[in-house]
């Protein structure tokens, strides 16, 4: 068993498991070209999709044509979203440019006018290659398109450590889910995509797509690609959700873990849940674009450590700490990224419905229907709560924070949806409200573990607490009051204060 960090080699066999066939159709050996519709792994490097597509192009010895697309119709479609993922396909045409491989940006300036690139494409293509991804739009998407393409479709799972083909189910809490962790693990510490994924291959060379393909669907354009405010203006989007000044794309999120490594990890178990700290890493909205992948942060974490898997403990246990055979620090890091990220993918991946009320567990929904028509002591619509118009300070920076930033320091979100419940009508209306802004204002939301997050407020993953509270009943309270005493918040309330 190797390391994660040092990646696969062009010889290595491909981890089967992360593969899925979408349909039935065959390959087109005939046909021009291997075709990458690049759709959530939103890299170019340590990708084990497009991994999976350089080989298919070596072995059919085809070029490969690396599609990533953006569309203008996607809930909540945002300047402040757009502009994150164009940083990232700006990225990409960089690194890319010397690479064997055509990239083809393509951006819509319409709603619906990208509508028949991928079947176009797909007539000259010999075999498409997607990502797999459990949420938001994309698998809904991905399996309309095989219905309707005659060539073969196969999408590839790079989400986590552990590929989501290898559970079974939806795990009910992260000691659960860290068990089963610990017993499978193991096997897939050794698959890695790979650093350079063109790294001892060759493949054949294509100048261009058709000129029937251009015309119709121009390749994005160089103002697009910078991100510049007239051409986002000229989008039909949600121009009141302004874009941040955190910049996407792989070049910032490898920066940033970076920083993270050299500067931070080593506070990470006793200041992270500190807002005033500022020792989290900030990956989560590059690790929801696909411009950064869970097994490069991993696997650069593992190699500062000096890692070695003859470290790891012998017994799965479900423990939080000593698994790893590593410090402290590293092992709350670890933890969080691997054990509570990947316990919201694996819940999307078997319930469809991990985005609404009645997914939350039995004991949840119950407490909390006993308790729905207790007396609010202060309640809230949708806007006032989007404008941090509210009675509290501390809820109001964190909503700030979101405004602002695009973000809300970790610890600060459970609170801010704890509030969100207590001063709603109801459960129901306060998973609308909790949803509606975080996707709306979020980098990182939309993902798995941002819905785990929201639903772990209404109980998700978590217990039933005493002693029973009205408006809460059995769930876990949280209140700002001893949030402010555990915790530095007085400069974060001051700076992210509302206008």
């Amino acid at each position: 068993m190797t390391s994660l960090s040092s990646g696969r080699d062009s010889m290595t066999p491909f981890p089967t498991a992360r593969v899925q066939s979408l349909n039935t159709a065959p390959v087109r050996q005939d046909r021009d070209f291997v075709l990458y519709w690049m759709i959530a792994a939103r890299r170019a490097a340590w990708s084990f999709s497009l991994d999976r597509a350089v080989d298919r192009a070596a072995e059919l010895g085809k070029p490969l044509v690396i599609l990533e697309a953006l569309r203008v119709g996607y809930p909540w479609a945002s300047d402040r979203i757009h502009r994150f993922i164009l940083d990232g396909m700006a990225d990409n045409a960089r690194r890319l440019r010397n690479a064997p491989v055509l990239y083809y940006p393509y951006v819509e300036t319409g709603h619906g006018q990208g509508r028949g690139l991928l079947e176009a494409l797909a007539e000259n293509a010999c075999v498409i290659v997607t990502d797999a991804f459990p949420a938001f739009f994309l698998p809904r998407m991905t399996r309309a398109a095989a219905a309707r393409l005659d060539i073969f479709l196969e999408q590839v799972d790079g989400n986590g450590i552990l590929p989501l083909d290898e559970t079974d189910r939806a795990f009910p809490t992260a000691h659960a889910f860290r068990r089963y962790l610990q017993k499978r693990l193991p096997e897939h510490l050794g698959q890695s995509p790979r650093r350079d994924p063109f790294q001892g291959v060759r493949l054949a060379r294509m100048e261009n797509l058709p000129h029937a393909i251009l015309r119709r669907w121009p390749a994005a354009s160089e103002a697009l690609l910078k991100g510049e405010a007239r051409a986002l203006q000229r989008l039909p989007l949600d121009h009141s959700v302004e874009i941040v000044d955190l910049k996407g794309g792989t070049t910032q999120a490898e920066h940033l873990l970076g920083v993270f490594l050299e500067e931070r990890i080593d506070r990470y178990s006793a200041e992270h849940n500190q807002p005033e700290a500022e020792v989290t890493s900030g990956l989560s909205p590059y690790l929801h674009f696909g411009h950064i992948s869970a097994h490069e942060v991993v696997g650069k974490a593992l190699e500062q450590r000096a890692w070695s898997p003859k470290r790891l403990a012998v017994k799965a246990t479900g423990s939080r700490t000593g698994w790893w055979g590593l410090d402290e620090d590293a092992e709350a890091f670890l933890d969080q990224i691997i054990t509570w990220r990947e316990l919201g993918y694996t819940f999307c991946q078997h319930r469809e419905d991990y985005d609404q009320y009645a997914s939350l567990p039995d004991w949840a929904r119950k407490t909390l229907e006993e308790h729905a028509s207790d007396p609010r002591v202060h309640t809230y619509e949708l806007e006032d709560f989007q404008m941090a118009a509210t009675h509290d300070p501390l809820w109001n920076a964190a909503q700030g924070q979101l405004l602002r930033e695009g973000r809300i320091h970790n610890y600060l979100r459970m609170l801010w949806g704890k509030k969100v419940l207590e001063w709603t009508p109801d459960p129901r209306r306060a998973l609308e409200i909790m949803i509606e802004l975080n996707n709306r204002y979020s980098l990182d939301g939309r993902d798995p573990n941002s819905y785990s997050g929201i639903f772990w407020v209404l109980g998700r993953f978590d217990r039933a607490w005493g002693p029973e509270r009205p408006i809460f009943g059995k769930i876990r309270y949280m209140s700002s009051e001893n949030t402010a005493r555990k915790l530095h918040v007085k400069d974060y309330v001051e700076a992210y204060a509302p206008y």
